[in-house]
């Protein structure tokens, strides 16, 4: 459920002789991407060293010590944070200096209502922040190093009453920080074309809430190459026929259009929304990367049926395969009544679990190399 379902999934219930149909279909979808890739340049390009599995990789969340990575696309980063007081009260109509290291007057803006700023379409470079607020004192931040693309939330900083020493305080806060992954998520593409919005490159990303879970599920439902996709399989069982009950002519490529995209709407908000608020599971394939090739193979089938908790445990993952049912048992009521049956939902829900291996393993082995701002990460700092 994490592309396109034209990409990866056969929709509604079809009868035995069906599928060819909507190979067929999904073969036309293929090459109309194709055509998109051809005037594409330079997508690979953009593709940066991405952090691997839990436990695998040399670096360290506090990047303050590194140098800036010159060698990627000029991708613009964000740097946000909230200026509180002592009290953890929020400090509005702060002055926050942003200062790189080339000598060039600072940033300049003023904290919101809240206390919070953001500094967007910032190069590569080494940063350092300055906060100061009438009546306090001022903090002036480590120095940071924003990498191409990156999204940094400095997490509560603090202004002493009366000029104290220069510290910049950080703790956690989720929900900012899901929020940004996923505006990071949205930018993925494969070749820059097709939605990639379920990868995360991220094995530590922080959980989704029940808000932003939702809002990635209807962002990939109202993008155009999710329309595409469904236009291309109904224009498929057009030309072969499928579901004659629909008739033939524009009229049935309507309702054939119609009850192909109800199916992946209904799948999607179901499986990738609704169920993952519900059970408190992420809706999300967590890229490995590291491994045998065995391993790795075996952890990206094993991810169609088992998932990631909201608490950082693997489950059962009742949220897309239930989705995958639901969506199958709703559609018998827009489906021509020979189409229909319990034996069929039951058969094409499997389809969609082995779908979901296949995509997985496209994920952990392809897509990671052809996804346009995959490296997008978001992280806190310690």
């Amino acid at each position: 459920m994490l592309l396109p379902s034209y990409c990866q999934r056969v929709r509604g219930r079809v009868k035995p002789g069906v599928a060819a149909s909507r190979s067929f279909a999904l073969i036309l979808a293929l090459t109309a991407c194709g055509s998109v890739h051809a005037q594409i340049t330079g997508a690979s390009a953009s593709r940066q060293n991405l952090p691997d599995a839990p436990g695998m990789s040399a670096s360290s969340p506090d990047r303050g010590s590194q140098a800036p990575d010159t060698a990627g696309p000029a991708d613009p980063a964000i740097l946000a944070g909230t200026v509180l007081d002592p009290n953890g009260e929020g400090v509005a109509g702060a002055r926050v200096v942003l200062s790189g290291s080339g000598g060039e007057p600072g940033r300049v803006i003023v904290s919101g209502a809240n206390g919070q700023f953001t500094f967007t379409g910032l190069p590569a470079d080494r940063y350092r922040l300055t906060v100061s607020a009438a009546g306090m004192g001022s903090f002036t931040s480590p120095s940071l190093v924003l990498r191409a693309g990156e999204i940094r939330y400095l997490r509560n900083v603090i202004l002493p009453v009366n000029g104290g020493v220069q510290e910049v305080s950080v703790y956690a806060n989720e929900e900012q920080l899901a929020t940004l992954q996923v505006h990071a998520e949205e930018s993925q593409r494969v070749l820059g074309v097709i939605p990639n919005f379920y990868s995360s490159f991220d094995w530590h990303a922080v959980p989704l809430h029940a808000k932003q879970k939702f809002q990635l599920a209807f962002r990939s439902e109202i993008d155009p190459i999710t329309f595409a996709g469904a236009a291309a399989i109904a224009g498929g069982e057009g030309y072969k026929n499928v579901y004659p009950g629909y008739g033939t002519g524009f009229a049935g490529f309507g309702k054939r259009f119609a009850a192909q995209y109800a199916n992946d709407f209904d799948s999607r908000m179901i499986g990738s929304a609704l169920l993952p608020s519900l059970f408190h599971q992420d809706p999300r394939y967590f890229y490995k990367g590291t491994g045998t090739i065995r391993s790795r193979a075996l952890y990206a089938i094993k991810s169609a049926f088992i998932c990631r908790g909201d608490n950082g445990k693997p489950e059962f993952d009742f949220s897309h395969i239930g989705g995958d049912f639901a969506a199958g048992s709703l559609s018998n009521l827009y489906y021509p009544e020979p189409n229909e049956g319990a034996v069929l939902i039951f058969t094409n829900g499997l389809i969609e679990i082995g779908g979901m291996a296949g995509t997985n393993l496209l994920r952990e082995f392809a897509l990671r190399g052809i996804t346009s701002h995959a490296h997008a990460n978001v992280r806190g700092i310690h």
